[in-house]
């Protein structure tokens, strides 16, 4: 086995997945506080469309963000003229798919762990005059500490196991966008099943341990 070939994507997916994991953190956690904390006119709507990436097709969402980050889309020439070089076919493409197909995960999960909170208590805090950012950071927030782990957690599996999108506005580039998802089906579909296995048995080791990892945390926190 060319161990040459196995580690360039083993390291892309864990920094891809890693990076995604801790934007899709901070947005699905900004997003799930703003909404579970209001009722405006439009809010079904607005969560079902933050949702939506769980039920589509990963080729769809794929799809989507070609169409919006291509280069003849006007959001792609302007990221291309501010950055110097296309988001597509980079591995922020796959940072961005990853990102976009987490966030669903966080969102749903960290709203769940708002609702757990007591409001009585971030109101005590008000009343003794901390300001609404210091009743976040430090009432809220580790009051929901067990959501923003598995939160963390679900982000980074779905991010290490993204393909469709990934494939779709990242490509297949050997030692640039190639993740082990990527790797994976290419080389099942050349018949490298030796590498295929290696690459499926990191994935699984790295997901076993994150698990691990989290389950041993949550236990010791009761």
């Amino acid at each position: 086995m060319d161990w040459h070939a196995f580690w360039p994507p083993v390291r892309l997916s864990l920094q891809v997945a890693l990076l995604a994991s801790v934007l899709s953190l901070a947005l699905g956690t900004a997003a799930a506080h703003a909404v579970s904390r209001r009722a405006f006119r439009g809010r079904a709507l607005l969560e079902t469309l933050f949702m939506l990436p769980l039920v589509l097709p990963p080729t769809v969402v794929g799809f989507i963000l070609l169409t919006l980050l291509g280069r003849k889309s006007g959001m792609g020439r302007f990221i291309e003229w501010a950055t110097g070089a296309p988001v597509i076919f980079s591995w922020w493409a796959a940072v961005i798919a990853a990102v976009v197909v987490a966030f669903p995960l966080v969102y749903q999960t960290m709203k769940t762990g708002f609702a757990s909170v007591d409001p009585e208590i971030e109101e005590a805090a008000r009343s003794s005059g901390a300001g609404e950012a210091q009743v976040f950071l430090h009432i809220t927030l580790p009051l929901a500490g067990h959501a923003v782990l598995t939160a963390f957690v679900l982000a980074f599996a779905r991010g290490l196991g993204e393909f469709g999108a990934t494939l779709m506005i990242a490509g297949n580039i050997p030692g640039r966008t190639q993740t082990v998802p990527t790797a994976i089906y290419v080389a099942v579909d050349a018949g490298h099943t030796t590498m295929a296995w290696a690459w499926t048995a990191a994935v699984v080791a790295l997901s076993w341990l994150l698990l691990l990892a989290t389950g041993r945390r949550q236990k010791d926190a009761r």
